[in-house]
């Protein structure tokens, strides 16, 4: 049956779902019609909020693009190759790589959701190479859905915020630790059931040699190592010099080794990581000139990110200035109790992402509603402010903010891999609607 299921929506989105870049412009459609009919504001107050939001992102969509293109020049390096094909070398069919690439997404997107992304990807690619007759996009895709727990880990950016102090609602709830939120015996039981359950609904999910699509090998083609120059000049000795690269990357290991001593290893935010890649990356690429060469491959992924991200923020600007969300959340609010207020959160939540996927943007929309709300119904805030962090990480399996970097790495388009994602949301949704629920 849910073979049957997964074929079923994977036939649908290749017919129906749009590039990703016309899926943004119908979410700003809806998003405009929305706020026109429900808000009261008017269509020159709309446009100009889409117009003011479409550069509110640009700072992330840097990051985002910097994750892609210094994740992707860090696995080009010898090193990490050799590390990724010892690990693809272990499946012996696709089911068995479909699993290893989401459990291996899970765990790390529980530690750090950025690094999570680049290694589905990565790993994926080299999995392609090592195992025979594997649906390519069927492993990317269980790399992709091992993403779905991110919010409930140790990067989670809701649950962080409100464990800081000066947070939104700080006056209404006080610093809400991480041992009420991320480190919650519920919250650890509904992640780590997801990570553990999901690499069994890939298996199932598995085609039949038949219905296999081999990945074109184009994809994968690496470029060829340029050999260093036979005659030497100044430029070529200072381009291919060992010396100046470490020396460089030590300034960077010394910064990276004086954070973490000051912040400790759970302290990773996403500018972090960063630097963690790139500096790894000028480190095992041995040469300055190989590390350019590795992020000049690189960066031919990241169009994606340029093209769509501000398109969100734009959609982003509509929502909040309008207040559509808002509108969206108090519907859910309006017909919730005690028992039910976290799990109506967790779908208004969801509905809220398909328009503001940021985690951050998300928890100023939602964060002010929801709090006072549930405190008057009586509801523990760390139960609120998680069945907004899930909503947020729930339907990103829908919606393609989020699968561009890993998309770019892996060289494949929407379509093909979301129609696995709905059953991953279906999935992921059942539990975590019933943990909310239940524990």
């Amino acid at each position: 049956m849910l073979h049957a299921m997964s074929r079923f929506f994977v036939t649908l989105v290749q017919k129906y779902l749009p590039d990703a870049y016309l899926f943004a412009i119908i979410l700003t459609f809806i998003s405009f019609i929305g706020a026109l009919a429900l808000t009261g504001k008017g269509f020159m107050a709309i446009i100009t909020m889409w117009g003011n939001g479409l550069w509110g992102i640009l700072a992330f969509a840097m990051q985002m693009i910097l994750i892609l293109v210094t994740g992707h020049a860090l696995a080009s390096s010898k090193p990490v190759k050799s590390f990724l094909t010892m690990l693809a070398s272990i499946p012996s069919n696709g089911g068995q790589a479909a699993m290893m690439n989401c459990f291996a997404v899970g765990v790390a997107s529980f530690f750090n959701w950025g690094f999570g992304l680049v290694v589905g990807a990565l790993l994926a690619r080299e999995l392609a190479k090592k195992v025979k007759n594997m649906d390519y996009a069927l492993v990317v895709a269980a790399g992709y859905s091992g993403f779905v727990i991110w919010h409930g880990g140790i990067s989670g950016s809701i649950p962080l915020a409100v464990a800081s102090k000066g947070h939104l609602v700080e006056k209404l709830t006080g610093i809400i630790p991480t041992t009420a939120t991320i480190f919650s015996s519920w919250n650890l039981i509904i992640t780590w059931t997801i990570i553990i359950t999901l690499p069994i609904l890939f298996k199932l999910m598995t085609p039949s040699d038949s219905e296999v699509k081999v990945v074109d090998p184009a994809l994968l083609v690496e470029p060829e190592e340029e050999k260093p120059p036979v005659n030497h000049t100044l430029a070529t000795w200072l381009e291919n010099s060992v010396a100046i690269n470490m020396l460089f990357g030590l300034m960077g290991v010394l910064y990276l080794g004086d954070y973490f001593f000051k912040n400790g290893f759970g302290n990773l935010s996403l500018n972090i990581v960063i630097m963690v890649f790139f500096i790894a990356g000028v480190i095992l690429h041995m040469t300055p000139i190989n590390y350019v060469r590795a992020v000049d491959q690189a960066i031919k992924g990241a169009g994606g990110i340029a093209l769509q991200f501000p398109l969100y923020g734009g959609i982003q600007g509509i929502m909040v200035s309008s207040g559509l969300a808002g509108i969206i959340a108090n519907w859910f609010i309006s017909f919730s109790t005690a028992y039910t207020f976290p799990l109506f959160t967790f779908f208004a939540g969801g509905v809220i992402n398909m328009f503001v996927p940021s985690g951050g943007g998300q928890w100023i929309v939602q964060g002010p509603i929801n709090i006072p709300a549930g405190i008057a119904l009586g509801v523990d805030p760390a139960k609120v402010v998680m069945g907004i962090a899930y909503g947020d990480q729930w339907t990103n399996m829908i919606q393609p903010f989020w699968a561009l970097p890993l998309l770019g790495i892996a060289k494949l388009g929407v379509r093909d891999i979301m129609g696995y994602c709905c059953m991953t949301l279906i999935w992921s949704g059942i539990i975590m609607s019933a943990g909310l629920l239940l524990l």
